[in-house]
């Protein structure tokens, strides 16, 4: 991998000449128009502050977020019992996460970021409460990491980037929305020397992320190692990477993706989505297809500890009218092949079109063979003189195959349905809060509810 890293560092250098155009913080060079999409972040985050000029052209910049949450299996850890919801524990808890950036001037088309960060409870929290608010790695105690350290240079529609870096891509995403994002050590190329067209290769490294890493998620630990498949095939994948290829048509109406998404010894992820966005009267929509395959590959396909074989093909219709109010409907179907468990969400990437607000697919036993559906209504305020506030509210529905999600004491389950509400602001001078309430009805099990509060400033 030094090698790696070594060979595209020379190539990022000898691409730096005359270019005054500064470089995208985006793979992914879609639109996302309808508001509180599942491919993107959540509406608050800020991905660009404006941050505090600095003599010769340095930018210092930041976002101080703190939060709190609180999720409810009926499941107490004073009295666990792990045959309820596959014995996950009520947990709640109060953090302070502080995220500071410096970046350099843009010389040449070349520039450079690093970007500390850390997440601290001041001693407030109990362990024991701990369990599922994914905030600390897995000794569960504070910690601080150097989350972004990456260099980036473009020339006539070419860009390199090589560091450490938070980056969103449909698979591999920073997924924001919880308390702190993931950062991927990777480097990548992206071409868009081309109208409307967009070529991109890379290789993704190593992750930190607490949510999403099934490792240490306060460390970068390989790609391999944080993802969700067994111990055994992650000993067998050797802290192997991913390596990653896409294509990109969008003009004002179309927007076709096309990636793929090469994980050594692990599996194969195909991943790609067709929009069409147009605007009728008052009405602004986005029709969208979308197909994901997941194929085992290398040494898990040539054992049996995990099996991955199956496919994911989805339809939404999302819009929002001049007046405020907005839409999201989708359906995924999942055909009959094994490895939901193994792949859903992995990395970050939750491009599905039928999730949950707070909760997605972790609280079944499985999705194997189900069909999701999503129904969503809100409202943005900026036409009532409230620039900035939005409040909806979203309703999902898991039909399941009882033949493969049970509880974990065995019992089939045939349905789950979600009930969110959600309300979110943001200032352009950086203010930022979310609310979050979400209720679930799990087919033998108790209801789960989860509240999310988390805020802060962006600089």
């Amino acid at each position: 991998m030094r090698h790696f890293l070594t060979a595209t560092a020379v190539v990022i250098f000898s691409l730096c000449a005359g270019v005054q155009v500064h470089a995208a913080e985006r793979i992914d060079a879609a639109r996302n128009d309808t508001i509180d999409s599942d491919h993107g972040f959540e509406t608050v985050q800020h991905t660009g502050p404006q941050g505090l000029k600095l003599p010769e052209g340095w930018k210092f910049s930041g976002d101080i977020r703190t939060g709190w949450v609180s999720y409810d299996y009926g499941n107490s850890p004073n009295h666990p019992d792990p045959d309820i919801n596959k014995g996950h524990l009520d947990s709640h808890g109060y953090y302070f996460i502080p995220k500071i950036s410096l970046e350099t001037p843009e010389f040449h088309g070349l520039y450079a970021k690093v970007t500390g960060a850390g997440v601290t409870d001041f001693g407030i929290n109990k362990k024991k409460w701990e369990t599922r608010n994914f905030a600390y790695g897995d000794n569960m105690d504070p910690y601080a990491i150097l989350q972004e350290a990456f260099v980036s240079c473009t020339y006539k529609g070419n860009q390199v980037v090589a560091g450490a870096k938070e980056i969103s891509t449909p698979m591999v995403d920073a997924d924001d929305w919880y308390l702190l994002a993931n950062s991927f050590q990777a480097a990548y190329y992206v071409n868009t020397m081309f109208k409307n067209v967009l070529f991109a290769f890379g290789y993704f490294y190593k992750m930190a992320g607490p949510w999403d890493s099934a490792s240490d998620g306060a460390n970068f630990r390989s790609m391999s190692d944080a993802s969700f498949v067994s111990a055994e095939d992650k000993k067998n994948a050797d802290d192997s990477g991913i390596f990653t290829g896409a294509f990109q048509y969008s003009d004002d109406h179309h927007n076709l993706q096309v990636w793929e998404y090469y994980a050594t010894d692990l599996y194969n992820t195909f991943f790609t989505q067709y929009d069409f966005t147009n605007k009728f009267k008052k009405l602004k929509y986005d029709a969208g297809a979308q197909f994901i395959n997941f194929k085992e590959v290398g040494d898990l396909s040539h054992n049996d500890y995990s099996e991955i074989d199956y496919s994911i093909i989805s339809f939404r219709l999302d819009g929002s009218f001049d007046w405020g109010l907005d839409f999201a409907t989708g359906m995924s179907f999942y055909t009959n092949g094994p490895g939901t468990a193994e792949t859903l969400g992995a990395w970050g990437g939750y491009p599905y079109f039928a999730n949950g607000m707070i909760f997605h697919f972790f609280e079944a036993g499985s999705l194997r063979h189900a069909n999701t559906y999503k129904a969503q209504l809100g409202y943005e305020f900026s036409a009532l003189g409230i620039k900035g506030l939005w409040l909806g509210s979203r309703y999902t529905y898991f039909d399941l195959d009882s033949d493969y999600s049970e509880t974990a004491s065995g019992q089939p389950q045939d349905y789950m349905s979600m009930i969110g509400l959600r309300i979110s602001y943001k200032h352009d001078r950086g203010f930022y809060f979310t609310g979050t309430y979400e209720t679930v009805d799990l087919d033998h099990e108790p209801n789960v509810s989860a509240l999310r509060l988390i805020g802060g400033f962006t600089f």
